[in-house]
Formats: structure tokens, sequence, C-alpha cells
């Protein structure tokens, strides 16, 4: 029956990604029937209550409570719907600025694939994650501004390795056929250089909702992402501090879920890139 299947999805690394994937977005859409509580519902006669399946758990609170008495299980199936968001967001915007650069710069060369190149160079000399505190600072906290600061920052990963493929790909052989052939600049990037360089932008999405996540998770930490009404695993782990010796399980199930989600998107991804890159497929059968 796995015959019937496309290629890709054969790859062990690919369906263990897509599972923990999914299963994380099932939780996000369907938080608000999946959460026992309301996430910002607070019982302190409830408070640091320890995991049902602890002495002195409540099953009402499968996952215990934090240090407001709020439901720590509710807090992270909403969290997740802010991780996600930001995943998938980010990672398109991102990928759109640095693939449209990435094919201009290597495709054309000469004095543009030097001032992209260049821009690069200089965009990237910030720390990712210093510069994304600065636009924080600079655009406020919401999720919007979330997800536009983490495209600000990591277009630059897509169009750095992205270029490089498409250097590749433009000196190939049905590239020079369709420009003999009349093909005009667009036609050529489109029908013959894009689908060349698909199997590692699709890689490169992947990965960068993993480093989103971990970008997020980050901002919410030090309280420069979503308000502090929206639930994030960042915001948890910032308030699991307080009490991290009366309730070490506070701290490490947000953890936990962030390990779990960018573990997910980096299965896939490199399970993608196994089976999607041809020339790596080639060589792992030699």
């Amino acid at each position: 029956m796995m015959r019937a299947w496309p290629h890709w999805m054969r790859s062990g690394r690919v369906i263990t990604g897509l599972i923990i994937i999914a299963a994380i977005l099932v939780c996000a859409v369907f938080a608000p029937w999946l959460a026992p509580h309301d996430p910002n519902e607070q019982n302190l006669l409830a408070a640091l209550a320890p995991p049902a399946w602890l002495e002195g758990g409540d099953p009402a609170f499968p996952l215990g409570t934090d240090s407001l008495g709020r439901c720590v299980l509710s807090r992270l199936l909403y969290g997740a719907r802010v991780a996600m968001t930001v995943a998938v967001l980010a990672s398109l915007g991102a990928m759109v600025i640095g693939a449209v650069l990435s094919y201009l710069a290597g495709y054309f060369g000469g004095y543009a694939d030097a001032l992209i190149g260049r821009a690069v160079d200089v965009w990237m000399s910030f720390p990712p994650v210093i510069l994304s505190l600065i636009l924080m600072v600079g655009l406020g906290t919401g999720l919007r501004n979330v997800v536009l600061a983490i495209v600000l920052v990591d277009w630059t990963r897509f169009c750095r390795v992205l270029r490089g493929e498409v250097l590749v790909v433009a000196r190939k052989d049905y590239v020079a056929a369709a420009r003999l052939l009349g093909f005009s600049h667009w036609r050529t990037i489109t029908r013959e250089i894009v689908p060349g360089s698909l199997p590692l932008l699709i890689t490169l999405i992947s990965l960068e909702m993993g480093i989103a996540v971990i970008v997020e998770a980050i901002l919410s930490f030090v309280g420069l992402s979503v308000s502090a009404q929206t639930p994030a695993w960042g915001q948890m782990i910032a308030d699991a501090r307080q009490s991290i010796h009366d309730a070490p399980w506070n701290l490490l199930f947000p953890i936990l879920m962030i390990f779990i989600a960018v573990f997910g998107f980096n299965m896939l991804g490199d399970g993608l890139r196994r089976t999607l890159d041809v020339r790596l497929t080639a060589t792992e059968r030699a």
C-alpha cells in the first residue's frame, strides 16, 4: 500500500514530523473544545496543584495549575495557537522575501547579485535574537508584530542558502535551452529555475517554522510578544520561574512542548531534504 504513496511520504522522518505537527495543529485549532478550563481563569485555592497522577493532584487539572491557579493544560493548548500561527505566517513571509531576492541575485548576477549580497551580509551581521528584540521594542507587542519581526530578521536565511542553489540550477543545460528558445526572464525563472530549487525551498520552510517557534518563545519569555492575556509557551516559562522549586512541572511542560514542536519541524525538514533532493538521494544509493 505504501508504494501508492508519493516518494517523500515513504520516509520515516517525514511521517514522524507530519504526525507531530498534525497533532499540535489539532490541539491549536480545537483548543476551545479540548481545553478543560478557560486559560485565564484563576483559582487561587488550587494554586500550584500538581498533575493529576501525583499525590495531591486534582483530575479537574490534568497537568496541574500555575501560581495563579490557572490550568496548565488549557494554557498549553492555547499557547499552541500562538506558536503555530507565528510558525506558519512568519515562515511564509520570510520565504517570499528571501526567495524573490535570491532568484533575482542568482539568475541575473552582476550588480543585482552584488547589491543583494551586500545587503544580506550587513543584515546578518546583527545577532538574530538581539535584532528581533530591538524590532519588537520599536514595533510594540502583538502577534502581528511578532510575525513581522521574524520576517524582517529571517528573510536573509532563505536568501543566502537559496541563492547558491539558484546559481547551480541557472547553469543547467535545460535553462540555457529555454533561453535559446526565446523564453522571457519571468518564464525561465518560474518554469525552469523555481521547480529545480523547490525541494530546498520546501526544506527551508519547514526548518524555519521550528526557528520561528523558538524566537516567539524567547520574545514572549521577555514580555515582548503577545499580550499578558494571551497564553504563550515562553510566557508560561517566565511565570514558572517564581515557583520552580515548589512546582517544577510548570516549567517542564512548556519547555517540552517547544522541544516537541521544533523536533517535529526538524524531522520533517530533514526527511524532505533526503527524499526530494535528487542529488542527495543518488549519493545515498551509490
